[in-house]
């Protein structure tokens, strides 16, 4: 029987354009303050230049990893690419704030559709004994972004200007396309009906909890931002259990939350989604206005972080194969959780900052015990049918994580200023527009940010327990899985 293409092919061209969507992510937040003076805005219309991309690149995850499974993975991909780099030429040659915003909207909505079909390509490509390898290069791309775009945008962003963070995924984007045409598989697809009921609601209540989180520090969660946030909680209820009740094809199969390390898989995800970007948010704010650094600088304290993870990240997969599904994650969670607490006790005006990159490297090393080894055990006893489905799901729950650490922690911070003597102080999402402060106010604002830290690292406890409740993958399960994929395999040939 004819073989397979190497599926390392297919996996190297996928992680082009994962490392171009996490490079977006990151890389745009050094620019805030320049797009703040060139586009002549205030503070939250810049807020919105990331809000955007954040809502609807959560809103459409669900739907999208159906959309994978119904016409292929890699056409999906594509046309995510597609948008995506589109939308980031739009964004470099936009001449207003409002144009900025709209195209930040597009292109998130590009990045949602090139999110789960990564992992829906791994998951059906690889067997399940294989996944964690496959994973941890993807972990280890995810790393190197991390480095590269804060690093990346201040060298940009001073030598070009600002609109070049956004012109820069174009040649990306076509390399990109180039490669996943030549190498990704085009998988089978599967004739699933679409739930339009469970689309719109899940749309409607998604869209209406993720823009009242997000919007909740701008209208100091007032009467009007609970009622977005319980309408959407609401409307989400109302999608759970008209998922319970279809008995065709759900746009979200609760029967994957029958498999234990699937559903616990999920809960770690959305506690690491929620830390990580709780963290930054202080910490950056600590770098930048205490330690009096640049947006360069700040951002190299935290190399050492995502220099371990991306040379890490390839060994700790392959060995995480071979051990019980808790050991490594639950490693990674708690050395992650003892490293944002070192974080937090180092922030004083006069700390060492050796010390930091220390702490940044251990919680480097935590990061590649924790993103590619989850992954890989979501997806260990997915039926191929259904690896777009997880796929979507787990990135959804990842993201809507990462929006309530958002918000949590920037609700935190303004009441810890409050508490310590500093009332009135505002905190501007990644650090626009707040400059050096006052010697005789740093001792109390390092404080405060240092009691907030104290919310990510809290939260990392709870992955580490769901990390512990993971069981040992069921033979039974696994060889049904491996023989979904032979059947795979086969068809593709």
């Amino acid at each position: 029987m004819p073989t397979q293409r190497n599926p390392w092919l297919g996996l190297a061209a996928l992680v082009v354009g994962i490392f171009m969507v996490l490079l977006d992510m990151t890389i745009v937040a050094v620019a805030n303050p320049a797009i703040m003076t060139d586009l002549h805005a205030d503070i939250s219309q810049v807020i919105w230049v990331t809000s955007a991309y954040l809502l609807t690149y959560a809103v459409p995850l669900l739907v999208a990893g159906r959309l994978g499974d119904r016409f292929g993975p890699k056409n999906i991909y594509l046309l995510g690419l597609l948008v995506f780099t589109g939308a980031s030429l739009w964004c470099g040659l936009s001449g207003s704030i409002e144009m900025l915003i709209a195209a930040r909207a597009v292109q998130g909505f590009g990045a949602a559709l090139i999110a789960p079909q990564t992992m829906a390509v791994i998951t059906r490509t690889f067997p399940p004994d294989r996944r964690g390898a496959a994973m941890g290069l993807w972990g280890g791309v995810a790393g190197l972004a991390t480095l590269v775009g804060p690093l990346l945008g201040g060298v940009l962003v001073d030598n070009l200007g600002w609109e070049w963070i956004f012109i820069v995924n174009v040649p990306i984007g076509v390399i990109a396309f180039a490669l996943a045409t030549w190498l990704v598989p085009a998988l089978p697809t599967h004739e699933h009906k679409f739930d339009i009921p469970g689309v719109l609601l899940s749309g409607i209540g998604m869209s209406l909890l993720v823009f009242g989180i997000q919007e909740g520090n701008s209208y100091d969660w007032s009467s009007r931002i609970w009622l977005l946030i319980g309408s959407g909680l609401l409307v989400l209820t109302a999608f759970l259990v008209y998922q319970a009740r279809n008995t065709r094809e759900p746009l979200l199969p609760l029967s994957l939350f029958r498999n234990r390390n699937f559903a616990l898989s999920n809960t770690a995800i959305a506690a690491m989604g929620a830390a990580v970007t709780a963290l930054m948010v202080p910490t950056y704010f600590y770098l930048q206005a205490v330690r009096e650094m640049s947006s360069t600088k700040s951002a190299l304290v935290f190399a050492p972080m995502a220099i371990v993870t991306g040379i890490m990240a390839p060994v700790i997969g392959r060995f995480a194969d071979r051990v019980h599904p808790r050991v490594v994650p639950g490693i990674g969670f708690g050395l992650f959780a003892l490293s944002v607490f070192w974080f937090a006790a180092l922030m004083r005006p006069d700390s060492p900052v050796f010390w930091f990159l220390v702490s940044a490297a251990v919680a480097g090393l935590a990061n590649a015990c924790i993103w590619a080894p989850l992954a890989a055990i979501a997806t260990h006893d997915l039926p191929v049918r259904q690896a777009g489905a997880g796929a979507g799901v787990y990135n959804t729950t990842r993201q809507v994580g990462a929006v309530l650490g958002s918000a949590a922690i920037s609700a935190l911070i303004t009441a810890r200023l409050t508490a310590n003597g500093l009332g009135g102080a505002k905190v501007a999402e990644g650090g626009a527009g707040q400059g050096p402060i006052p010697e005789a106010g740093k001792a109390p604002f390092s404080t405060a940010l240092s009691q907030a830290t104290l919310l990510p690292a809290s939260i990392l406890l709870i992955g580490a327990i769901a990390s512990a409740l993971f069981i040992r993958h069921g033979k039974s399960v696994s060889v049904a899985s491996k023989q979904d994929h032979t059947r795979a395999d086969s068809l593709v040939s």
